[in-house]
Order: C-alpha cells, then structure tokens, then sequence
C-alpha cells in the first residue's frame, strides 16, 4: 500500500502511538483523519499535520459511521485504518472493596474491542468500494493489540480480554477481506512511553525500562508507528499479530 496520497483514519490519534502514527502517515504524503474523544488534543494534533479531527466514541456506530462518510466525501474513501483509541485502567477481580465493577469492565471491552470492530467493518465496507491497486490491494488495517493479551498482569483483567479479543480478530478478520484486497495485522506493543506512563513516578518508569530484556528502555511511538509503515508497505504481512516489546514477558505483577 502506498501511503502517499492515500486517505488514511487514525484513532486514537490525539496522543501517544496514535499520534505518532499520525504524524508518520502524514510526513509520508496521506491525508490523515484523527477519531478521538479528547477534543483540544485531538484539534491539535491534526492541525499540526493539516489534517482532519472528528470528537466521536469509537464504539458508537452511528458516530463512526458519519465521520467516515465525512471523511469520504472529503477526500475520498480511506485506504489505510489505524486503530489505536483504549483506555487500561487497573482493577482486581476481586478486591478489599468487593467484585471487579463490571461497568467499567464492560467500559474498557466496548473502547478497546468493540470500537476497534465498529472502526474496521465500517472502514473496511468502504475501501471494499475502491479501485484495486498493485496486487490487488484495496486497504491495510493495523489494530493495536498490547503485550498484556498474551501476559497480563494483576490488574488487568478487563484490559487483558480486550486486547486479546483484538488478537482473536485479526486471522478471522483478515480472511473475511481477502477476497476484497484487504489486509489486517495487529501490533502488540509492550512498555511504550505514552501520556500514561508519563503521569508515573520516575522510580515506576524507570523499573518498568530496566524490566525491558533489550533495549533496556521504554518504547517510543514514533517506533510502533515505524513498524505501522512497514505492515502498510508489504503486501505479505497479512493476518499477523506483531509483537513490539523488546523481548519482554511481564510478570504477574
């Protein structure tokens, strides 16, 4: 997939891996929308790379619907998806204070899971409608898994299933588009310094780098979304769940 000149959809693209990403697609010459709920951020970051913003829940399907629609009539229907919009908040199953809040775990797979297939069966239906390219190529979509589907910790359960479920999706998903050109890949990234991590203790952070096999660092987004460039550009990573961690396995705690 060529990303120059290509249209492309970010969420989550206000901060961190998204906006990284962001920024990536548009120093390589795509016209980049940004999904976030974070409005001044959100504005921001696609001001800085010319590009449009839209303030919408991605798990809405009415939301994600219109601002494709918008984003289509605009500059024409996207070929390249980047899911990167979640939220980890931390809970035991259960805790001194009682049971897991099961809204906030319905919270946390409606953002990281559901919006992640509401944004790519609504993307996907309209790269499904554009010319083919070299290969046969219609559309590349990249979904953000996270280390902690395959490792969580305590803490994690809520977080842990959604980004597996993200996992789950990427085989099945891949094969239901194939006959339409289009590709997806998941990146599981690891310990990545983003807005999160950034509100931590220097002491936290700096336990958390040195957990890091090799490099003994935490990530940085412009390396996840180097990564996100690469899937875009060959063809033959299809169906493929990355993971970006240095090595890492996390321990139980």
């Amino acid at each position: 997939m060529e990303i120059d000149n290509s249209v492309a959809i970010v969420t989550g693209g206000a901060s961190g891996l998204g906006n990284a990403t962001a920024h990536m697609l548009a120093q390589h010459g795509a016209k980049v929308a940004i999904f976030d709920l974070d409005e001044p951020a959100g504005r921001a970051a696609a001001n800085a790379i010319g590009g449009l913003f839209y303030a919408i829940d991605v798990a809405s399907a009415q939301a994600v619907h219109g601002a494709v629609e918008d984003v289509s009539l605009k500059w024409g229907a996207p070929r390249i998806l980047f899911n990167c919009a979640g939220v980890a908040p931390a809970a035991r199953t259960v805790a001194r204070k009682g049971p897991h809040d099961l809204e906030l775990f319905e919270k946390v797979v409606r953002i990281n899971l559901i919006g992640t297939f509401n944004c790519m069966r609504l993307v996907a239906d309209r790269m499904a409608a554009l010319e083919p390219l070299q290969d046969n190529e219609r559309g590349v979509i990249v979904n953000t898994a996270s280390v902690a589907a395959f490792d969580g910790q305590v803490g994690q359960a809520a977080y842990a299933s959604s980004k597996a479920g993200v996992v789950g999706l990427t085989l099945p998903t891949a094969r239901d588009l194939m006959a339409m050109g289009i590709r997806v890949c998941a990146i599981a990234p690891g310990i990545f310094e983003t807005p999160m991590l950034a509100a931590m203790p220097e002491e936290v952070r700096q336990s958390l780098a040195t957990s890091v096999p090799f490099p003994r660092r935490l990530g940085h987004p412009e390396e996840f979304a180097r990564l996100g460039k690469e899937i875009c550009q060959n063809v033959m990573l299809n169906g493929e769940v990355i993971r970006l961690d240095g090595a890492i396995r996390m321990a139980p705690s």
